[in-house]
């Protein structure tokens, strides 16, 4: 394994910069870069190293040159947004990204599923929780049936056929937030497609992560390192589906947190042997948003612990069995 970082927390400094900066984190040898939508494209020129191999060379070089790999390309949007616009420009955003992946030989991308309207006439996304009353069962049935698996079922072979993988990061808001909703997906799509594994949207969902990382498998194609902290009192008294702002900090039932800060270091070893266990032995990127922090302070915390526990070496055979 690798110890990675998603750079969207630098997104105010230059490509340049940020390579200065990441000096500063020696254990870190992998980047996870924006390319847009969501996280930005603070440190890449997609069209510029669309435009021609020697830009792409260059930029690899670059990151080579720097003591990095480039463990993904991030571009979370919403490509199935009932408002068109919307949905096309994320959708044109994720397949320019699959096209750059290839050219830059980086073998994944990460994304979300999205969420459509809960009807052909909605203009806004409509994530349905319940099965009951009749019609937000009847409205999630033609959510995967009619949107959903249709724009999937396209996007993975678009990105099979250029040698690529898409990583769907599973988050609450979207119709892809746990393993069961990933794994139906999967089943619809093909191979291709997979999870960018972040627990902690699950763990306020109150999910086990290993559980989860065992019954995902060979479906986990990216990892992110981000913890979460469940406020037992607020939980207590409001449960943890929590639409307070993010800058409501102390009146929330959870918050992301820097690893460590949400959970026990026993707890991320535990995580850290379920993917060996599952076969996962790719990269480990840090996600930082932590507002309790700065962000050295948070991203050094995170380092330090992961540092600590990542399984770099290759497994021995059981020499005593």
């Amino acid at each position: 394994m690798k110890l990675g970082l998603f750079t969207a927390l630098f997104g105010s400094l230059t490509f340049d910069e940020l390579l200065q900066e990441l000096k500063r984190y020696p254990a870190i040898t992998a980047v996870e870069l924006g390319t847009g939508n969501h996280p930005g494209a603070s440190h890449v020129d997609v069209d510029a190293l669309l435009s021609g191999s020697s830009a792409a060379t260059t930029f690899g070089r670059r990151i080579a040159d720097a003591g990095l790999t480039i463990s993904a390309l991030s571009c979370h949007g919403n490509p199935i947004h009932p408002t068109a616009e919307i949905a096309s420009h994320d959708d044109e955003v994720i397949r320019r990204t699959i096209l750059l992946a290839e050219k830059l030989g980086v073998p994944v991308i990460n994304t979300f599923s999205g969420c459509p309207g809960g009807s052909p006439a909605d203009t806004t996304p409509n994530w349905i929780t319940a099965a009951w009353p009749p019609e937000f069962a009847q409205a999630l049935d033609w959510q995967w049936n009619e949107r959903v698996i249709p724009y999937w079922q396209k996007t993975a072979a678009f990105a099979a056929d250029h040698g690529v993988k898409i990583a769907l990061e599973a988050h609450p808001g979207f119709v892809v937030y746990n393993p069961e909703t990933l794994l139906r997906l999967r089943a619809a799509t093909g191979t291709s497609l997979g999870i960018n594994f972040d627990p902690s949207h699950m763990w306020w969902q109150g999910i086990d992560i290993p559980t989860a990382i065992a019954e995902l498998g060979d479906a986990i194609f990216h990892f992110h390192a981000k913890d979460v902290y469940v406020n037992p009192a607020n939980k207590a008294r409001n449960g943890v589906i929590d639409t307070k702002s993010y800058l409501q900090m102390a009146q929330r039932s959870w918050l992301f947190r820097s690893v460590g800060w949400g959970h026990s270091e026993i707890d991320w070893k535990g995580i850290v042997s379920a993917l060996r266990l599952s076969g996962y032995d790719y990269v480990i990127s840090i996600e930082h948003e932590d507002a309790l922090t700065s962000i050295h302070e948070g991203l050094t915390s995170a380092v330090g612990m992961l540092s600590r526990m990542l399984l770099t070496e290759p497994a021995v055979e059981p020499w005593w069995a």
